[in-house]
């Protein structure tokens, strides 16, 4: 087999691979090994040059040999890689190949911990921070970062208010409730909160955890030269997935057209994709980490969705795209299912990049960068800040307000105001009462849902479980037929 027809060498150095001439400065190449360690596992080949010219090396066994050793004394722990010869247009490679490592975090000896701790961030290595090599540490010992408890608070940090608003209607927010969802732990003989009960609800959260807040701006332009608007976000997590949705709301315009498109179009932003990528952003952020928040930024051509934290060590992105997930924060991430706010594990970004295909965008791009993680979602048409709306079309309408047409139409003028919510994306009755300003799901809530899915206008999105949890509610082609016809431009946007 040629070299340049073997796989190996049609691939571009990346997160998993890398290519190296030969050994004549090994401590790049040990380096890459720790690197590979820490992150996904990974190939070093050695004997082949930048352009894939295969070189070979000099003295196969020698070499193989050499490589060994100088793992064995220049990385600690103890590294154990695969290391095997390769015959490639008659000329012999070095294969060392790393998988991801339970002894983590491995380090450069010669640097020590702390500076000789490395990376992988693309193609290249970068140097490891306290923060990660802390994670890599309770990774090694079984401990979750949001499962341990704050021995220095008490129940009384929590926001029981804001716990109310959102548990109440689910389940009694008793100890044994709190604890089954591992908001509360005992330790010493008292009920102590979790780092995830703070993060989520805690009365101080960010003297506790500075980073744990949202940044969002709306720039000039397609880079960040120009700030248009920008605003910080300091709710409990489940109430600033609705800030940033009204954020984004905000520069964005009401676009309504029906027929084969879906009612989300409704918006000139993919606003269910994006849902789904804040809740992860929300989900899965490296709360360990200090410097940075969670970022949200608008340009006119996209929307970027910014994460802190590296991948998990053993992923990859190409992992993510196909569904694979490890859960970094679990007991945020079960309260967002709790709560209604994830549906399935795992299927987060497979269903951002399915919608992005079902409404004709460009494919989101997803990477690493130097901070997390970072999705940007490309916009079908350029939003200028500030702009506003484009002129209506005779396919393209404007939005309603609870105007009193609709009220006549639909009975009442509650079963008018949640149709306009739904109009924007379906929903549960929590969130619908939440939207309302209600505290809580009321008896005529109920009765005007149960109207306007007697009438067939809206139907339920788990209809073979009624009373489901996840239940949520959406318009139906009726519903949908009735909104094109009260959406005029007499109505104006609210």
């Amino acid at each position: 087999m040629t070299g340049a027809a073997h796989p190996l060498l049609s691939q571009p150095e990346g997160k998993t691979l890398e290519f190296k001439r030969d050994l004549s400065s090994p401590q790049n190449a040990l380096k890459t090994l720790v690197a590979f360690a820490n992150s996904a596992g990974g190939r070093l080949v050695i004997g082949v040059d930048d352009a894939r010219q295969v070189l070979g090396v000099a003295n196969p066994l020698a070499e193989e040999e050499r490589i060994c050793n100088l793992i064995a004394d220049a990385i600690a722990p103890r590294l154990i890689p695969n290391v095997e010869l390769m015959s490639l247009d008659g000329a012999t490679v070095l294969i060392v190949e790393v998988f991801p490592s339970s002894a983590r975090p491995h380090y450069f000896a010669r640097q020590g911990l702390d500076r000789g701790t490395y990376l992988r961030l693309g193609s290249s290595n970068r140097q490891a921070g306290p923060d990660w090599i802390a994670e890599a540490r309770r990774a090694a010992a079984g401990l979750v970062f949001d499962e341990q408890p704050m021995p220095e608070l008490t129940a009384q940090d929590l926001d029981v208010q804001a716990l109310a608003r959102w548990l109440g209607p689910r389940r009694p927010l008793d100890d044994k409730a709190l604890q089954t969802l591992k908001l509360l732990r005992p330790h010493h003989g008292r009920l102590v909160p979790t780092r995830g009960a703070v993060l989520l609800w805690g009365r101080q959260r960010e003297l506790h955890f500075p980073d744990a807040w949202v940044q969002c701006e709306r720039f000039r332009g397609a880079d960040k030269v120009h700030i248009f608007d920008q605003q910080e976000i300091h709710a409990p997590l489940p109430d600033a997935l609705t800030d940033i949705e009204l954020f984004l709301k905000k520069h964005a315009y009401k676009a309504a057209r029906f027929g084969s498109l879906q009612r989300e179009d409704l918006w000139s932003i993919p606003l269910t994709l994006l849902r789904e990528a804040i809740v992860n952003a929300l989900v899965h952020a490296d709360y360990a980490q200090r410097g940075t928040p969670i970022r949200i930024a608008f340009f006119d051509d996209r929307i970027d969705i910014e994460s802190p934290g590296f991948l998990l060590p053993g992923m990859t992105v190409q992992d993510m795209r196909s569904g694979v997930s490890r859960i970094r924060n679990p007991v945020i991430a079960r309260m967002f299912r709790e709560l209604g706010l994830v549906e399935q594990w795992g299927s987060g970004v497979r269903r951002i990049f399915a919608e992005a295909a079902q409404l004709g965008l460009p494919p989101p791009v997803l990477a690493e960068i130097a901070t997390g993680v970072r999705l940007s979602v490309a916009l079908a048409q350029p939003h200028a800040a500030g702009a506003g709306a484009p002129r209506a079309t005779t396919n393209t309408t404007t939005a309603p307000a609870t105007a009193p047409e609709e009220a006549s139409r639909l009975e009442s003028k509650l079963a008018a105001r949640i149709f306009v919510l739904l109009l924007a994306r379906e929903s549960g009755k929590a969130a619908l009462a939440q939207s309302l300003g209600h505290r809580s799901v009321s008896g005529e809530l109920h009765k005007q849902i149960g109207r306007l899915l007697e009438r067939g206008l809206i139907a339920m999105t788990l209809p073979e479980k009624p009373t489901s949890r996840l239940q949520r509610y959406r318009l139906t082609p009726r519903g949908q037929a009735l909104a094109a016809e009260l959406l005029t431009p007499e109505h104006p946007t609210p």
